[in-house]
């Protein structure tokens, strides 16, 4: 009797057995390459600018997701995700990233304080492969909010 290599035992865990006791594939899908729909030619561009990071999401009309990025995800890590110059980078791999699915026009949408809003606007008014028909500013105001905690006492 053989020892098992640790391969062959992650296979034996992979597959699942059934009633009868023979031994069944398990239902996984494998690892896909991510493949764009083309057909696509308006979509929403979608900026969720927080202090600590940019967040780009890449819609359809409908509001279904085609692709995102971010700056952690483009290899900034800690601090350096918070910077405008990191925001820069993944507002343009965005913008490259709507160009590969085909859209043509975009509403863009910017939500949050952080350094993408200034970032947004300028790679969108420097980029000229897509035609831009409407920025707004989608972030949540309070309405007076809750109640403020009591005076301090000192």
């Amino acid at each position: 009797m053989k020892k098992k290599t640790k391969i062959e035992s992650k296979k034996e865990s992979q597959k699942e057995r059934s009633s009868n006791g023979t031994k069944k594939e398990s239902n996984r899908p494998a690892n896909k390459v991510a493949s764009f729909p083309t057909n696509i030619f308006e979509g929403k561009f979608s900026v969720n600018a927080s202090f600590n990071n940019t967040i780009v999401t890449i819609s359809d009309i409908r509001g279904n997701s085609l692709a995102w990025t971010s700056s952690g995800k483009l290899g900034f890590k800690g601090t350096r995700k918070s910077t405008p110059h990191a925001a820069t980078i993944t507002i343009e791999d965005g913008v490259e990233k709507a160009k590969m699915i085909g859209i043509r026009k975009m509403q863009v949408f910017i939500k949050g304080p952080g350094p993408g809003r200034d970032a947004t606007l300028k790679v969108l008014g420097s980029k000229r492969e897509v035609d831009v028909v409407s920025i707004s500013d989608v972030t949540p105001i309070p309405h007076n909010g809750p109640r403020p905690p009591k005076k301090r006492r000192v």
